[in-house]
């Protein structure tokens, strides 16, 4: 039997400065507020945007690094885990919707500007202790080869099973 899969990507700026809190035995706890925006045209054809906002986590490794690195409107890539909870203030029963990240990569230059050099990318394995960091973007110069003269020209992997 297969097992439910539970995932969440999300490309966004963040709101905020990341909010790093640790616990006794001393591991990083991150919180970050991302927006998405998303446009789509109205009946008239004018383009109308929504902007979401999530509250991700980061834990361990992978929470200090994002607490280090990452600031108010930069650009980041996450993946994780959706996580529903719930808690009583004052008799009243809130509930919470948190994504728990277990890869996080930062995107265009620093200070929130787009664009520009990638940062690192950073994922954590296990209990999110020990992030493995991707190698970092390359600035690639546009190939100015000539497109192949026909298709047996093309490099293919003919060993490939499928």
């Amino acid at each position: 039997m297969a097992r439910g899969v539970n995932k969440v990507i999300l490309v966004g700026n963040l709101g905020n400065d990341p909010d790093v809190k640790y616990t006794q035995g001393g591991m990083a706890i991150t919180t970050l507020s991302v927006a998405t925006t998303s446009v789509r045209k109205d009946r008239d054809g004018n383009p109308q945007e929504k902007t979401e906002w999530h509250r991700v986590k980061l834990f361990g490794k992978l929470g200090e690094i994002a607490g280090e690195y990452l600031k108010k409107g930069r650009q980041v890539y996450i993946e994780g885990r959706l996580e529903y909870g719930s808690y009583e203030k004052d008799g009243v029963k809130h509930y919470t919707t948190d994504i728990i990240a277990d890869e996080m990569q930062m995107i265009g230059g620093g200070d929130g500007q787009r664009g520009g050099e990638g940062g690192g990318g950073y994922q954590s394995r296990g209990g999110g202790d020990r992030p493995q960091r991707s190698a970092p973007a390359q600035r690639r110069e546009p190939a100015a080869a000539a497109p192949p003269a026909s298709f047996d020209d093309v490099p293919f992997d003919d060993d490939i099973p499928f």
